[in-house]
């Protein structure tokens, strides 16, 4: 064998192990279980607009990444976003913030506002 087949089969192997980790990654595998279709906006995507197409992890745990892909869904960027932004104001009610941020504000500007619409009168 010539060197150069050496080095093809050497570049070609690699290229087979690259993608066979490639598709055990948790996108690869859920890609390849779900229609390519965002679970909120319902926006069907191809191989030109692919990347736009994330995989969310419904308990926000990435590392929990179940075989038959329970804990997955396809969103597009903007939905993925939205989903993101909605669980830390959910956070955030909950108090969550609290505790990273300090106590929460108590001042309530209209604590005196009956007596105030009383006094104007």
């Amino acid at each position: 064998m010539s060197d150069k087949t050496e080095k093809l089969d050497r570049i070609v192997a690699q290229a087979h192990r690259e993608r066979a980790a490639r598709e055990s990654s948790y996108r690869e595998r859920a890609l390849q279980m779900y229609p390519w279709v965002c679970g909120r906006c319902a926006r069907e995507f191809n191989r030109d607009n692919l990347r736009e197409l994330t995989v969310h992890h419904r308990d926000h745990d990435h590392d929990n990444n179940p075989p038959d892909g329970s804990n997955w869904e396809l969103l597009c960027l903007y939905c993925h976003d939205r989903e993101h932004s909605r669980y830390l104001d959910s956070d955030y009610a909950a108090g969550g913030a609290e505790t990273a941020r300090g106590a929460a504000a108590t001042y309530n500007p209209f604590a005196n506002l009956a007596e105030i619409l009383k006094n104007r009168k």
